[in-house]
C-alpha cells in the first residue's frame, strides 16, 4: 500500500520543479517515475459483460459498454450519472463533442445508436451493413463514423452527421481497435497471428497500408503517439509491439503482462500504459533513442482487461467484477467463460 504522502508526490514534484525553475519537463519526469497506486473503486450496479471504455474529459465522464446498456459515471465522484438503455451487444462508444452527439455499436442488433452528447437522450437507431460492430471511432477531420466489425471482418464507414454509408471497406481478418492520428488517418490492429496493422485514408477512403506485425499474435488494444509517429499494440502473447506510423516498421517489442486488452498513450508523461487481464497495468516509459523500458507493475483486479485514461487528471480507469465458477465444457463451448456475478462490477481508478 502506497501512503497518503507517497500518494502526493506527483503534484509536490512539480510545485517544486516551478519553484526552482527547473524545466516542465523535469517535473514531467519526475511525475511519470512515480508510483502508480489504485486511488479508488466505485461499485457500479447490473449484470453483464463489458466492453469499451469512453473518456470524455471535460465533462468529467466516463462511458461503459455494460451488459446491454452504456452506463455514465462521473469521474470525479464515482456518481452514476445516467444510461443509454437497450443496446443489444453494445460494445464501444465514440463521442463527437463537435457535433454534440455519440454514438455506439451494438453488436448483436447489427446497429449503431445515436444519441445527444449533452442529455444522452436517444435520437435514432439505424442498421449498419456489417455483421457485428465491435470497435467505434469517430475521426474529427473528415467528420466521419468508423465502425470495425467482427464477424464479417470488414470496416463500415458513415458520414457523422446523416449516418449515411459512404463505404465498406474489407479487412484481412477480423478488426480490433483503433486509433486515429487527428491528421484524417485511421489505424486498426487485426486480430489474426501474426498480427498486421492497417491504414486508412479517412478522406478517400482507402487502404493505406497493411502491415504485418511481426512478432505479436492477435492484436487488441492499440494506442498512438501522432507527435512521434508511433502505434502502440498490445498483442495475445504479452508483448506490446510498438509500430512506426509511416512505414510499418517495428521500433520495439517490449514484454508485459498476460492477457492485456487496452492501451493508452499519456503523452504529457511519455508513459505508455496497458491494462491485463491477469490483474495488473503494465507502465511503460519510453526513453531517448526510442527505448522503451518497463517502470512499474500495479496490481488491480482479475479481468480488468479494459481500460481509458483521463488527459487532464492523468488517471487511468478499467473495470472488472467478481466471477463465478467455470462452467464445463461442452461441444458448442469448448473453451467456457465464468461469468460475473450480479452487483459486483466496479470501476477502478489509478493514478
Amino acid at each position: 500500500m502506497v501512503s497518503p504522502r507517497a500518494s502526493l508526490l506527483p503534484a509536490v514534484l512539480t510545485l517544486v520543479g516551478l519553484a526552482y525553475g527547473l524545466p516542465a519537463a523535469a517535473a514531467a519526469d519526475a511525475a511519470a517515475t512515480a508510483t502508480p497506486r489504485i486511488s479508488a473503486r466505485w461499485p457500479v450496479p447490473g449484470t453483464g459483460g463489458w466492453d469499451y471504455l469512453t473518456m470524455d474529459a471535460p465533462l468529467h465522464r466516463l462511458f461503459i459498454a455494460h451488459g446491454e446498456q452504456v452506463e455514465v459515471v462521473d469521474t470525479q465522484s464515482g456518481a452514476l450519472l445516467g444510461q443509454i438503455p437497450k443496446l443489444s451487444g453494445v460494445h464501444g462508444v465514440a463521442l463527437a463533442a463537435n457535433l454534440q452527439r455519440g454514438y455506439s455499436s451494438n453488436g448483436r442488433s447489427n446497429t449503431v445508436t445515436e444519441f445527444d452528447y449533452a442529455t444522452l437522450a436517444v435520437l435514432r437507431e439505424v442498421p449498419v451493413p456489417g455483421n457485428n460492430p465491435d470497435a467505434i471511432l469517430y475521426e474529427p477531420l473528415n467528420q466521419r463514423l468508423f465502425l470495425f466489425n467482427g464477424r464479417s471482418k470488414d470496416a463500415t464507414v458513415l458520414d457523422a452527421k446523416t449516418l449515411a454509408v459512404l463505404a465498406t471497406l474489407p479487412m484481412p481478418d477480423k478488426p480490433e481497435f483503433a486509433a486515429t492520428d487527428g491528421k484524417g488517418h485511421v489505424y486498426v490492429n487485426i486480430e489474426s497471428a501474426p498480427g498486421r496493422l492497417v491504414a486508412i485514408d479517412a478522406k478517400k477512403l482507402s487502404i493505406d497500408a497493411n502491415w504485418e506485425l511481426t512478432g505479436c499474435d492477435e492484436p487488441t488494444g492499440l494506442a498512438i503517439d501522432a507527435v512521434h509517429g508511433r502505434l502502440f499494440s498490445v498483442c495475445d502473447d504479452k508483448v506490446l509491439a510498438v509500430t512506426d506510423t509511416a512505414t510499418g516498421k517495428a521500433v520495439a517489442r517490449v514484454a508485459i503482462g498476460k492477457g492485456p486488452d487496452a492501451v493508452i498513450y499519456d503523452a504529457d508523461r511519455n508513459l505508455v500504459v496497458v491494462s491485463n487481464g491477469e490483474g495488473t497495468m503494465s507502465f511503460v516509459r519510453a526513453d531517448a533513442g526510442a527505448k522503451f523500458v518497463v517502470t512499474a507493475t500495479l496490481p488491480t483486479q482479475a479481468g480488468a482487461r479494459t481500460m481509458t485514461f483521463d488527459p487532464l487528471t492523468h488517471r487511468y480507469f478499467t473495470v472488472s467484477a467478481k466471477f463465478g465458477p467455470v462452467p464445463a465444457a461442452t461441444a458448442q463451448q469448448p473453451r467456457p467463460r465464468a461469468a460475473p456475478l450480479p452487483d459486483t462490477f466496479t470501476v477502478l481508478v489509478a493514478e
